[in-house]
Parts: structure tokens; C-alpha cells; sequence
């Protein structure tokens, strides 16, 4: 069991809010974030994450700070599956682009809690009961083949649970309200459908923690390390989210690295269970080799992803060339505006 000073609870604690303080300081008045600006934020939640992480190190040993690296590296990649849920939400809710940080905001603080809760949950699950461990591995399994299966899944936000049951408790007028979440009619309060959005949200994240918790557990079973590790991951989501919004699709390959991570986290947790309960012969493998293996699957179904999208990039170039110069130029009607709300697909769940 891993002896965690109380004062190093309290850095993470006070960590968390300041940041969540000044983020929702520089982000007071509602408008869109562009790239360069989601990509400063971006950098300075990994930052944070790297900063926290070399704390580990040096408080809580090598073991500690490589199973946190390994953590918070697996659950950063896992994220950018929900990325294209979020895209698929905004879109069909039509979210003004400059209220959707507030939504993910809201999402995040509400992530933070219910991930929290299962994640300790899962710890106190594993300590007691660790035949559970080949549970959690046959969900990763699962959760790698439909990846690689790569189908497009029915997937309608307005009819997940949790917006079905807003709908029951309060009613939900069909037109935004600026970034109010809450109007009054005829006397009466109803919600506005950003609310709707962040109920779509929250459900959204509760989903992709079937995923998440066995993964994260199978790098480590110590509360601080699954919990504060998911927690900076979970923080630099919104940020990665403007970052990468219109660049989703080019990531063609990610859900096949991200198959192949799930397909080897749940062959550690099969190894890990069977060492204790089995024989203590049976080879566990170590956390630095967990890290090496996210990070070179990662790197390489990224760098796929670039090559295969620079390759089609040009492939269309030359046909766009070639048809313009068969096809004499004609006047046409004016470019339709794209107010960046439109989705780039979703891969994946159904919510």
C-alpha cells in the first residue's frame, strides 16, 4: 500500500482549483476559441500534468511516478475517442461555438466527481475480490474489437438516458438563451437546451468509464496514483477539444492504436490476476514496459494517421487540378458559410 503524505492530497486538491479558477476567470465572457489559443491551454494542462508527475517521482519513488506517467498517458489517448463524441453532441444540439466551453467545463467538473467515485470504487473492488481483475479484462477486450471492427454505431444524442430523463423532470424550450441554462415562462422555469447538452455529456463520460477504470487499474490499484492521474487527463479534454476539432478525421489509424493499447492492457490485467491468484510464476509486466508500449503504439498510429491523410490530401489536389482543367470554369452560387458546428464523425458508442 502506498504511504501518500497528506500534504501531497492537498498540492493536488488546491492544484485542481486554482486551475479550474483561472480557467473559468480567462474564459468569463462567452466567444470562440481558435486554435492558437486552445493550443496554449492545451500545453499548460500537459505542463501541469508533467510537473505533478515529477512530483510523484520525487516524493513517492520511481515505481509511483511510472505507473502515474503510464496512467495519465493511457487515459490522455483514450480521451480523444470521447472528442468525437463531443463533436457529434454540439452538432446536433447546434451549440453556439462560443457557449461550448462552458459546456465542457460543466462537464468536466461533473467528470471529475463520477470518474472519482468509480475509480475508488474500483480500487476498493480489486483489493478485495481480484478474480474481478479478468472481468475487467474481457470489457477491454470487448471495447478493442468493436474498435477495430471501426463501424459507424447509431448514435442519437437527444434520445441517450440522461437527456430523456431531463426532459421528464424539467421542461426543455427548444430555442438557447445566450449561455443561460435556466429561463423563465409564463411564470414557470424551464431549461434551455445547453443544459440538455451537458446532461449529454455527463452521459457521454459515464459511458467511456467502462473503458477507462479496468484500463487505468491495470497499470495501478493505489487510489492517489488512478484517480489524480485521470484527473489531469480529464482537465486538458477541453482544451484538446479546440485544439483538434477540425482535425478529428485525420486521425485515421488512432482507433486501431487505441485497440491495440485496449487488446494489451487487458492481456496485463489477465497476467496481473493470474500472478496472484494463480501462481506467483506467472511474469506480471512491469510498468515501464506498459509505458514504452502505449507510447510507441500511440506515436505510430499518429504518425500513420499524418502520412495516409498528407497522402490523400495530395491525391485529391491532383484531382481537383485535373477536373478543373477538363472542365471549363463556370459561375457558380457563393461558398455556403460554415459556422464550425458541423461535426468531423464520430467514431464509435452509442450514448
Amino acid at each position: 500500500m502506498l504511504e501518500v503524505p497528506v500534504w501531497l492530497w492537498g498540492v493536488f486538491a488546491a492544484t485542481v482549483v486554482v486551475s479550474l479558477t483561472v480557467d473559468l476567470l480567462s474564459h468569463r465572457t462567452a466567444h470562440v476559441i481558435r486554435f492558437k489559443e486552445a493550443a496554449l491551454w492545451s500545453g499548460l494542462w500537459v505542463s501541469l500534468a508533467v510537473i505533478f508527475g515529477a512530483v510523484v517521482f520525487l516524493v513517492l519513488g520511481s515505481t509511483a511516478g511510472t505507473e502515474y506517467t503510464t496512467a495519465w498517458l493511457l487515459e490522455k489517448s483514450l480521451s480523444v475517442d470521447n472528442l468525437f463524441v463531443f463533436a457529434v453532441i454540439f452538432a446536433y444540439f447546434k451549440v453556439p461555438r462560443a457557449y461550448q466551453h462552458r459546456v465542457l467545463f460543466l462537464g468536466v467538473i461533473g467528470a471529475l466527481v463520477f470518474r472519482g467515485i468509480f475509480l475508488f470504487l474500483g480500487v476498493a473492488v480489486v483489493s478485495r475480490f481480484t478474480a474481478v481483475l479478468f472481468a475487467f479484462a474481457g470489457v477491454l477486450f470487448y471495447s478493442a474489437y468493436k474498435l477495430l471492427k471501426d463501424e459507424e454505431e447509431s448514435f442519437d444524442p437527444g434520445k441517450n438516458f440522461a437527456v430523456r430523463m431531463l426532459r421528464k423532470i424539467i421542461p426543455v424550450r427548444d430555442e438557447y438563451a445566450g449561455a443561460k441554462f435556466f429561463v423563465k415562462e409564463a411564470g414557470k422555469w424551464v431549461a434551455t437546451p445547453l443544459l440538455a447538452v451537458v446532461a449529454s455529456i455527463e452521459a457521454a463520460d459515464l459511458i467511456f468509464a467502462v473503458d477507462s477504470v479496468p484500463a487505468v487499474l491495470a497499470v495501478s490499484d493505489e487510489a492517489f496514483i488512478v484517480y489524480t492521474s485521470n484527473a489531469f487527463a480529464i482537465l486538458g479534454l477541453r482544451a484538446l477539444y479546440f485544439m483538434l476539432a477540425g482535425l478529428l478525421d485525420r486521425f485515421h489509424y488512432l482507433s486501431k492504436g487505441l485497440a491495440i493499447i485496449l487488446a494489451f492492457i487487458g492481456v496485463k490485467l489477465i497476467l496481473q490476476a493470474s500472478h496472484k491468484m494463480i501462481s506467483p510464476s506467472i511474469p506480471e509486466i512491469p510498468s515501464p514496459i506498459s509505458l514504452a508500449v502505449i507510447v510507441v503504439i500511440l506515436a505510430g498510429s499518429v504518425l500513420l494517421s499524418l502520412r495516409r491523410s498528407a497522402r490523400m490530401g495530395g491525391a485529391e489536389q491532383t484531382d481537383e487540378q485535373g477536373a478543373a482543367s477538363a472542365t471549363p470554369e463556370q459561375p457558380g452560387p457563393p461558398p455556403a458559410v460554415n459556422d464550425g458546428d458541423s461535426p468531423p464523425g464520430s467514431r464509435g458508442r452509442d450514448v
